[in-house]
Formats: structure tokens, C-alpha cells, sequence
């Protein structure tokens, strides 16, 4: 079985794949939502995906991995378990991310950059900058799933372990809005709609 198989079985396994009207984080819509916190519960998923994922960055040398809060926090921590490394976490700070907790990265330390479920972008992009700012050098991006269908790219080497093409869509020409379709906006306690 590839990893693109595996990783998709394990997330239709967890109920993690849901249809609906969604908003998502970047402000869009789309009509499918991965619960990535319905894999992520279960730590034998995380470590089986954090394993097919650090086996394509074990020649790498590496001194940190680095994933965005939340799902990023548990990612980072298996894939730093995984490859004997240190791991940290970026938290959002005035819409931007910083190291806090003491957490610190020396100008040229080999950096793993890591996240669960990828859609625009934006919060490896956040991690990434924050990374070149304090001179962090990176060996390459992991994540477990990539929904752009590879359309967003970096300068640096990423590695996804499945790539989905989930359709997203501006609020403002939104064909689920002009079905009136209840939003539902996902979060960390429940799913709500809008």
C-alpha cells in the first residue's frame, strides 16, 4: 500500500473526511473538511504517519522540527520522536507566529518544518519566514496531507504523504451559499454553524 493510500485509509478510518458547507481558516469555503484532531487523537495513526514521514527525511541533517500550533504541536513532537531530534512549536502572536515557552532557534540550525492538513498554506508560510528571520536554516517541509493538490509551493523541499485536490471556493461566488447550504465553521470544540 503508498503512503498516499495508507494516510487517506487512516483518515477515512477516523471519520476524519467530512461533506458539508465549511468555512475554513483562510476565509474560504469548500465542501469537504478534514478533521485532522480525529486522526490526531489517536496516537497509534499519529505514529504511523509520523513514521512513513520521517523516512523520507532521515538522511537529512537535522537539528529541530518545527510545526504551527495546534495540530503542528503533536506532528512536530512525533517526527522530532522519530528522528531524535528536539522539537518545537510557533504560536500566533498579533496575526503573526513566534517561538515562546523559552523556545529558541540558533542562526543556522537545520530546521524540519512540519504540519498536519495543508490548504493555502499560510501557516507553514508563517513558520517558514519565522524561521529565515532567526537565520534557521531548512532542510525541507513535511505534512501528512496536502488539500491543494499540490498547487502551493515553497522554495524548499516538501514532502506530503497523500495530495488531495478539495475544491475551496471565494464566500463571495460561493455555489453552496447560492444553495443556501447551512456554513458550518470548524473549530476545536465543535463543529457550529454559521
Amino acid at each position: 500500500m503508498s503512503d498516499q493510500e495508507q494516510t487517506l485509509k487512516i483518515f477515512e478510518e477516523s471519520e476524519a473526511l467530512i461533506k458539508g458547507h465549511f468555512l475554513l481558516s483562510s476565509g474560504l469555503h469548500s465542501d469537504i473538511y478534514f478533521e485532522k484532531f480525529q486522526v490526531l487523537q489517536y496516537p497509534h495513526h499519529v505514529e504511523t504517519l509520523c513514521h512513513l514521514l520521517a523516512q523520507r527525511f532521515e538522511k537529512e541533517k537535522i537539528d529541530v522540527v518545527a510545526g504551527p500550533t495546534t495540530g503542528g504541536i503533536i506532528i512536530s513532537y512525533q517526527m522530532g520522536k522519530n528522528l531524535g531530534k528536539r522539537a518545537i512549536f510557533a504560536e500566533r502572536e498579533n496575526d503573526k507566529r513566534i517561538f515562546k515557552r523559552g523556545f529558541q532557534l540558533a542562526p543556522g540550525e537545520r530546521v524540519l518544518v512540519v504540519d498536519d492538513v495543508m490548504t493555502t498554506g499560510g501557516s507553514v508560510k508563517e513558520v517558514v519566514d519565522l524561521v529565515e528571520k532567526l537565520q534557521g536554516k531548512i532542510v525541507g517541509i513535511g505534512l501528512l496531507l496536502d488539500r491543494s493538490g499540490g498547487e502551493i509551493h515553497f522554495k524548499y523541499r516538501l514532502e506530503a504523504l497523500a495530495t488531495v485536490t478539495a475544491e475551496t471556493f471565494d464566500p463571495s461566488d460561493c455555489p453552496l451559499c447560492k444553495k443556501n447550504l447551512p456554513l458550518i465553521k470548524p473549530g476545536s470544540r465543535k463543529l457550529s454553524v454559521r
